[in-house]
């Protein structure tokens, strides 16, 4: 039996995005192939005794124990990383934490956290380093490229293989506004690594061509139907609602596009003005998409949620009629698996890594906002057509499970030796 020391970033029901809900099913069909994993997160101490010892816990709250399963075990260490982070908004969280933990007018020490975004990323491997000494494993597996200098650093100590997960890349996250210090960082981390896993083809085409690493080392595996329980809604909901509803769900950010869905939402309420269309999620594009749905004067055809998880995000999939994901960029894309799995139409952009595992969504380039358009209009004014993408969808998602998953991921292990 394996010990893998698994380093990632969140947990469920505590998520941000589709990496948090990726590594945890990772991690569960993992288990069940026999492997025992400790799973490492940041998390930052809610309440912080005297003296400010907090560094590294066990996690004990009631999110864990209800998720953890009997070989798997979950180490907190104490840090204000999380996944999305940038320079900027590592500041502004930073100066968030610390109004927040002393509310009678103390100060944190300047050097309890990192005093920037890198700065942190290496006091964070410095504690992970502290895990790694007290602890037996066979083999370390991380994700995305804050944990490269954790997985670095423990691969020296250790002399263990690396595998290191890329579930995104910088230019994915930020454009052309990539900052130039990650990207050196995340080659540094796939140079370094043992295998590379790539979450689509088109990932490991740009980890080639961008980046220079050895095509035998990248190896795809896609992700799969993420594991929720469907929650129906009740008749007396269902039956109040009036309006098809196109739903967006993902942070709003320039990376998913929801500017491009916005405009299309434009031209589909010029022919169907009873149409609502729904925009879940939070990010930095927020203030300047409610302001152009207000220049548009379509504020009352538009809902803005905010960041929703579990049942709440539940509730949306089951009233939607059509899903929308615009990504400029999208390494794979786990939302339009969970709108298939909830037997929801779907419209993707072509950009997205998940493109390669549908056969049966309707496809779109993210800039063409008159075919999006188009798209969404023949999903609700064909009611056929949506139950056929529905039907066919789950005949997709039949492939992709996560046990699937998980053999793939045993047998880049097993070619190291593990």
């Amino acid at each position: 039996m394996s010990r893998v020391l698994m380093l990632g970033w969140e947990f469920p029901p505590q998520v941000s995005g589709g990496l948090g809900v990726a590594c945890a099913e990772i991690s569960r069909a993992l288990i069940k192939r026999g492997l025992d994993i400790l799973l490492v997160l940041p998390r930052p101490a809610r309440h912080r005794p005297a003296g400010f010892a907090l560094e590294i816990v066990t996690l004990q709250d009631a999110a864990a124990r209800g998720l953890t399963l009997p070989r798997l075990r979950l180490r907190a260490v104490d840090s204000l990383l999380r996944p999305y982070l940038s320079r900027e908004s590592y500041l502004r969280l930073d100066a968030a934490v610390a109004a927040d933990a002393l509310p009678h007018g103390l100060a944190l020490p300047p050097d309890l956290y990192g005093f920037d975004l890198f700065a942190e990323v290496h006091r964070y491997a410095r504690l992970v380093l502290a895990i790694a000494r007290t602890e037996a494993f066979d083999l370390i597996h991380a994700h995305d490229w804050m944990t490269i200098p954790s997985a670095m650093a423990v691969r020296h100590l250790s002399r263990r293989p690396l595998v290191l997960h890329i579930h995104s890349l910088e230019s994915d996250r930020a454009g052309a506004q990539a900052d130039p210090t990650i990207v050196a960082l995340e080659r540094r981390g796939m140079e370094a690594a043992d295998h590379v896993i790539a979450v689509s083809h088109h990932t490991r085409d740009r980890i080639l061509s961008e980046y220079g690493i050895a095509p035998g080392k990248v190896v795809v595996v896609h992700n799969a139907v993420p594991h929720r329980k469907r929650r129906p809604v009740a008749p007396a909901a269902a039956g109040r609602r009036r309006k098809q509803q196109v739903l967006f769900l993902g942070r709003l950010t320039h990376q998913k596009g929801p500017e491009y869905f916005v405009q299309a939402a434009a031209r589909v309420l010029t022919v169907m003005p009873r149409v609502t269309f729904i925009m879940a999620g939070a990010g930095d594009m927020l203030p300047s998409l409610v302001e152009e749905v207000s220049r548009l004067r379509l504020g009352r055809h538009f809902r803005f949620t905010g960041f929703l998880r579990g049942a709440e995000v539940e509730a949306l999939f089951a009233e939607a009629d059509v899903y929308v994901m615009p990504s400029v960029s999208e390494p794979f894309g786990l939302a339009p698996l969970e709108a298939m799995a909830h037997d929801v139409p779907v419209i993707v952009s072509r950009e997205a890594g998940v493109c390669e595992v549908l056969r049966h969504a309707l496809k779109v380039d993210f800039w063409d906002v008159d075919d999006i358009a188009n798209q969404i209009l023949a999903a609700l004014r064909h009611p056929a057509l949506a139950r056929e993408l529905a039907r066919n969808g789950r005949d997709d998602l039949k492939a992709l499970r996560w046990t699937v998953v998980a053999e793939r991921i045993m047998r880049i292990y097993r070619n190291l030796g593990c």
